[in-house]
């Protein structure tokens, strides 16, 4: 059953069965390989395709945004005073000594305790808001050198294993520029520096967005009505650069594709809060985009396939349609496309 109406849609509406073999482990052999299931939503056809197919579906003027964040490594191991083993998890860098994480422990911390994390970085535990906790790192070097010196990458939570020295290139984007999220956009991934240039040489513009991923977009919403979740914030940057260059391809016919839902969100987020204008600047949000939503900028989206009861999920359903995405994900199921941030990408084009 199809259903627009996000007041009325309950969490188990975007659930579904999902082998484990399908959870990619490892990525590709190289970027580009991976496959792509092409969703048209203007013809009503779903196809089978590889990754470098995407070329095809795109026309000289037309602008493709990335997001260029990189992934920092945000994960510490260390142990209280008490002597209690820790796992703290960077969520977002506050200042050059200040940081917001979550810990995982025995017994949780309290405000005014210390952790000794990788053997050399005293903590402080500042406070406690719901989930996370503010800590200061009492060291001469700045956070991001300690997390880039001893930090590990936070793969995620469905990858069952440690990270290699292979994930610290390959869970990164080629165009990473601007460190600061915890999860990798992973519909960047399939991009390698040759396509890239084909891509450009075809006469396809790249714009770049900047959103730090917060290691909320691996938690499924836990409510029975979606409408009751509450989203986590993560922060935004749309370059000047970006703005116009989506201006002028709208002014003269040209197609915008969101390289990833972070970049959609990003691009949605600015213009649904400023009028249906996308805006050039800094900002935070979290914005929930469910169906029912007016997109304003993005016209196609490049995705990978999601976790069920996920926002990402409830999101896609919002762009490409509540049972097109229902049937391609039945699609990809069975022709044993792999699954999550490692697995294989979507294209949807939008209805309208």
């Amino acid at each position: 059953m199809s259903c627009t109406n996000s007041g009325r849609m309950k969490t188990q509406e975007f659930d579904f069965d999902l082998p484990s073999e399908l959870i990619a482990q490892y990525p590709a052999q190289q970027r580009a390989s991976s496959r792509l299931l092409y969703l048209d939503g203007i013809r009503n056809r779903l196809l089978d395709e590889q990754f470098v197919d995407v070329e095809c579906h795109v026309e000289p003027g037309d602008v493709m945004v990335f997001n260029d964040t990189r992934v920092i490594k945000a994960r510490l191991f260390g142990k209280k005073e008490s002597g209690g083993k820790v796992e703290v998890m960077v969520e977002r860098v506050l200042d050059d000594h200040h940081v917001l994480a979550v810990i995982r422990a025995s017994h949780a911390p309290k405000p005014g305790g210390k952790l000794l994390l990788e053997e050399c970085i005293p903590v402080a535990v500042v406070s406690r808001d719901a989930s996370f906790y503010t800590l200061y790192f009492a060291h001469d070097l700045p956070v991001y050198m300690l997390l880039d010196q001893y930090g590990h990458l936070p793969l995620p939570p469905y990858i069952g294993r440690k990270a290699g020295s292979s994930d610290d290139a390959r869970y990164q984007t080629v165009y990473a520029r601007h460190p600061g999220a915890v999860a990798a956009p992973t519909a960047g991934l399939h991009f390698d520096d040759a396509l890239l240039d084909r891509l450009r040489a075809k006469g396809i513009e790249m714009a770049y967005v900047t959103l730090h991923v917060g290691a909320g977009t691996f938690q499924p919403v836990r409510v029975d009505n979606i409408t009751d979740h509450v989203m986590h914030c993560e922060r935004y940057t749309i370059p000047v650069e970006t703005v116009r260059a989506i201006e002028k391809a709208k002014a003269r016919g040209g197609r915008i594709m969101a390289v990833g839902t972070t970049t959609l969100r990003a691009l949605e987020a600015s213009a649904a809060q400023h009028s249906d204008r996308l805006t050039a600047g800094y900002g935070e949000t979290d914005i929930f985009i469910t169906p029912g939503f007016r997109f304003r900028v993005v016209e196609r989206l490049l995705t990978n396939f999601h976790l069920p009861r996920s926002t990402l999920l409830m999101l896609v359903s919002a762009f490409g349609g509540v049972e097109e995405i229902r049937q391609a994900y039945r699609h990809a199921i069975a022709g044993n496309y792999r699954f999550f941030s490692y697995g294989d990408a979507m294209l949807i084009e939008k209805k309208s």
